[in-house]
């Protein structure tokens, strides 16, 4: 049994395709896309985690997972209302019935679902491998959606004091 998945976080119609478009969509699209077939090519787990709101309500158009995504039949599917995808949602049990303890993590967005989650995964005591190109966020605050992305990337790299390595890779290096 493999003892890695792959996390695809908030990767929604509504979420990186709004009026706000994600930074970088077409590559962090092509880059999951990517990261998906290796994962599948080793047997792995995929998961979506798809967040609802008001304004994202479950079933909507805009709650959807973007459709450039390669979905299949066996994908998992995780339903969250928070930011982290392991608060109140079936997540680490699920991971724990599959056998994981790693993860390859990407979605969107970088400053808020994809570290939180991240966060948490490595407090758990997962090993975390954030794919550096397939994860996105919104140019909405004072530094553009670009600077996020690249600052969060040097933050996770150079961070050491985890349980487990915590791993800052490109798709292509996967």
């Amino acid at each position: 049994m493999p003892d890695t998945a792959l996390l695809i976080v908030d990767i929604q119609c509504g979420v990186v395709a709004g009026d706000l478009p994600a930074v970088r969509l077409d590559a962090v699209l092509e880059n999951l896309n990517l990261a998906i077939a290796k994962a599948r090519q080793r047997g792995f787990p995929v998961v979506f985690v798809q967040h609802e709101e008001a304004g994202l309500e479950r079933d909507s158009a805009d709650w959807q997972l973007h459709p450039a995504l390669q979905q299949a039949a066996g994908d998992h599917r995780i339903f969250k209302c928070y930011g982290d995808s392991f608060c109140d949602t079936p997540l680490a049990s699920l991971l724990d019935t599959l056998g994981v303890s790693k993860l390859w993590l990407g979605g969107c967005a970088t400053d808020f679902c994809v570290d939180s989650t991240l966060r948490n995964a490595v407090s758990r005591g997962f090993q975390v491998t954030v794919i550096a190109d397939a994860h996105t966020t919104l140019s909405a605050f004072a530094l553009s959606g670009e600077q996020v992305i690249d600052h969060f990337n040097a933050v996770w790299h150079a961070t050491n004091a985890t349980p487990q390595p915590l791993h800052v890779k490109t798709a292509a290096a996967l």
